[in-house]
């Protein structure tokens, strides 16, 4: 069996999938037409859907024709709330939302596997879950609500993909470990006592509380934090005052908090909150703390990282498969990591010649659809790599 030439086939189909959902994005939370798109592919494939799940979830399930694991493959399907600024035939068709972050091309992946493994359904061994779930893109995120429906029930192991484009296409790589951090988020009201810019002594100056919190925030990483620990303390926002000769009674800051290490993300917070405090109080003022603990840290599976290491050269050649960097950027794949084995992995989707240049969320966003072929080759060889091993025991215990 010549399973790439079989994937191939599935390519012009993928495209077409891809773009549908890229000129008909719908954010986090509100992926109606998305999911009763995705639900109708897996129909038309001959599968019973399941619909609803964590809001607009989408799980469809194969069940092979010989003995095996149960295998979950995921993949996301929100669009941002971001204005599409590329001109070319598959422009959104929505003011204000776009796919810039390669969702639909994950969407069209999982799609393509279905329809690859309904293909040969009699060779399937065990289980596949084709699992399409909402909202990765805000929290609380829509994986807790998947794994809460039962998505996860009996599995044995997980699989995701991320095209990447500050990868070039033809590559890709993961990493056994944490490999995206924990991402936390915070909102400080400093509350003063406003009055005339002109007569500061009888006023309690929410700015200026607020501005030194600011500065002193800036040392958490550096003075508190362990220097062999990776973490980022962001200051997004501070916004405060209505006029220039006005002091302010109330001020504003927030931002993000990154980390890998569970240690090192709950020192972060004991010390904004006690920072926070402190700062304020010391100018005469009060400080409400809203502290927000958003996704935890992608953390794969050491063995299914190896399986990752063994597999992807096949693909993609062995010189151009990598061991991934830890990296800043969140995502709630992580809750499933948490609940069984698996592997998250990075799919190259970068290319100057075709204008895939601007990074992820940014308005002129766009990958090279030739790396759908290869996630989905990357996707397949895994399951069936995980699969072989696991009847081999089978075999020696027999």
């Amino acid at each position: 069996m010549n399973r790439t030439a079989d994937l191939e086939l599935w390519f012009p189909q993928m495209v077409e999938w891809r773009r549908y959902l890229h000129m008909h994005p719908e954010v986090s939370y509100q992926e109606v037409k998305t999911s009763g798109f995705v639900a109708s592919v897996l129909e038309d494939l001959g599968y019973e859907v399941r619909t609803g799940m964590s809001g607009h979830g989408v799980m469809a399930v194969l069940k092979g024709s010989m003995p095996g694991k149960t295998v979950v493959l995921r993949a996301d399907m929100d669009a941002l709330p971001i204005r599409d600024e590329k001109e070319c035939e598959y422009k959104s068709t929505v003011d204000g939302a776009m796919h810039a972050c390669g969702h639909d091309g994950h969407t069209s992946i999982l799609l393509a596997a279905a329809a690859y493994y309904m293909s040969i359904r009699e060779r399937v061994r065990g289980e596949i879950r084709f699992m399409f779930q909402p909202a990765e893109e805000v929290c609380p995120g829509g994986a807790i609500g998947m794994i809460q429906a039962g998505a996860l029930e009996g599995a044995d192991v997980i699989y995701g993909l991320h095209l990447w484009t500050p990868m070039p296409i033809g590559t890709a790589a993961s990493t056994a470990g944490p490999v995206m951090a924990a991402a936390d988020e915070f909102f400080i009201d400093i509350i003063g006592r406003g009055g005339h810019g002109g007569m500061p002594h009888v006023t309690a100056d929410a700015v200026l509380a607020a501005a030194s919190l600011v500065t002193q925030m800036q040392s958490i990483v550096s003075r508190s934090v362990d220097p062999l620990q990776p973490a980022v303390v962001t200051v997004g926002t501070i916004q405060g005052g209505s006029a220039q000769n006005v002091v302010a009674d109330r001020c504003r800051i927030t931002g993000t908090v990154r980390t890998f290490d569970e240690d090192t993300r709950d020192l972060i917070r004991r010390r904004i909150e006690s920072m926070a405090k402190a700062a304020a109080e010391g100018y005469g003022t009060q400080a409400v703390i809203d502290y927000l603990s958003g996704y935890p840290a992608v953390v794969n599976d050491a063995v299914e990282a190896e399986r990752f290491f063994r597999t992807a050269p096949s693909v993609f050649g062995e010189e151009h498969v990598q061991v991934s960097p830890k990296i800043m950027p969140a995502e709630d794949f992580a809750y499933y990591l948490q609940e069984i084995p698996g592997c998250f992995m990075f799919v190259g989707a970068g290319n100057e010649a075709k204008g895939a240049v601007y990074p992820h969320h940014h308005p002129k966003f766009d990958f090279d659809e030739d790396a759908m072929l290869n996630g989905l080759n990357l996707m397949v060889q895994m399951v069936e790599a995980y699969q072989d091993e696991h009847a081999q025991e089978h075999i020696n215990r027999s």
